[in-house]
């Protein structure tokens, strides 16, 4: 196995780099503090193709690989981790979905302007009482004149208010369970949408999350996803891809978290010299470093595993429970490195010590990852 980079793989990354740094890094705090996504971003993000990464180029996609995906994904989060959730619900969730099951209609007429970054995608999968038991939902469609009817409200929508095209998982059959949910495309604006609260989160405050509600929502037939009833399937299939998005969030974030700890080693003093001279400072320093390189190999290999074609569930979710919880130990090792100054937001310690928890929540919780695992193992032959 060559771990080396292609020469490719550097240029992705350098370019990557160099935008998040010189577009997203002076604005990171201002956006937070106005928990506010900033739209004036889209066309830089859909001009160098963050926007369609993974999707043909006949779609106005930039045609890259999973492992590129990462790559993207990894740098933006290393500058802003609010950013790289919105870059990776876009890709991984709504646009994927539309890619993986849509008509070619739907792609030419949907998956085309995400992909060249003229709209944002939103996913509405979770509701008010379906959140890891994603089957119980109560959302519904059904068949009306020319279409279907939608009724029901969907929580914790990442784009939720200020996405071109949503897709919203409802029960279009309620006696035949999972198998009774259906996935259908609904443009911003239709009657009978509405966006409800605008979430006031703990973290990735740039990334706006709201509550959608549809009462009597008219959609035409063609807005219907895929299959009748597979729209629950779909969705667990959409996700297996998606956590590799999440976790290379992660892996973005715990290096961002340690390369400001590092960086603040090396420059603050105390009894006469750095404080990365410290036996204390370097554990800590060399342990992140080296859960993060653990997590980023999980990552990348599951990326590896999706660009050959071959079922992710497994690897996906073993990225993105060690990624997210390694960030976790990174943001807060990083806050500790920093000491007092790590308590304020001058340092980008505490901003990412904020951040990072919802990755270990989002896409599903530790908890649901461990159980994806296991079942893996104990359900598979011999």
């Amino acid at each position: 196995m060559d771990f080396r980079p292609s020469e490719a793989e550097r240029v992705t990354r350098r370019a990557i780099r160099e935008f998040a740094e010189r577009e997203i890094a002076p604005q990171v705090m201002a956006w937070d503090e106005a928990q506010r996504f900033p739209m004036e971003l889209v066309p830089k993000l859909g001009a160098l193709g963050l926007l369609g990464i993974r999707f043909p180029e006949r779609y106005g996609g930039a045609g890259m690989s999973a492992l590129d995906y990462c790559i993207c994904i990894e740098e933006l989060a290393r500058v802003d981790p609010s950013i790289a959730l919105a870059v990776a619900a876009h890709n991984g969730l709504c646009a994927a979905h539309i890619h993986l099951f849509g008509s070619e209609a739907q792609r030419q007429r949907v998956l085309g302007p995400l992909a060249r970054g003229e709209v944002l995608g939103a996913w509405a999968l979770t509701e008010p009482d379906a959140g890891s038991d994603a089957g119980a939902l109560r959302m519904t469609a059904v068949r009306a004149a020319g279409g279907w009817r939608l009724d029901g409200a969907k929580v914790f929508v990442t784009h939720g208010g200020i996405a071109g095209f949503t897709v919203v998982m409802a029960v279009t059959d309620p006696d035949r369970g999972r198998h009774g949910i259906s996935a259908f495309v609904v443009e911003r604006g239709a009657a009978g949408m509405t966006v409800g609260r605008k979430e006031n989160k703990l973290g990735m405050r740039a990334t706006e999350t709201a509550e959608l509600r549809f009462d009597d929502c008219r959609v035409s037939e063609d807005a219907l996803l895929g299959e009748e009833g597979q729209g629950f399937v779909n969705a667990m299939q959409v996700l297996d891809a998606g956590r590799i998005g999440i976790a290379a969030v992660a892996v973005g974030l715990a290096q961002g978290a340690f390369d400001a700890a590092r960086r603040h080693a090396a420059e603050r003093r105390q009894f006469g010299r750095p404080i990365g001279a410290f036996q204390a400072v370097q554990w800590k320093l060399a342990d992140m470093a080296t859960g993060i390189e653990a997590a980023r190999l999980l990552t990348y290999r599951a990326a590896y595993r999706k660009d050959r074609g071959e079922r992710t569930t497994r690897e996906s979710s073993m990225a993105k429970l060690r990624a997210s919880e390694t960030a976790v130990r990174a943001a807060e090792e990083c806050v500790q490195i920093h000491g007092g100054y790590g308590f304020v937001k001058d340092y980008p310690a505490e901003k990412l010590y904020r951040d990072v928890k919802l990755l270990t929540i989002g896409e599903g919780t530790s908890e649901i990852q461990r159980l994806v695992i296991a079942r893996q193992y104990l359900d598979a032959p011999g």
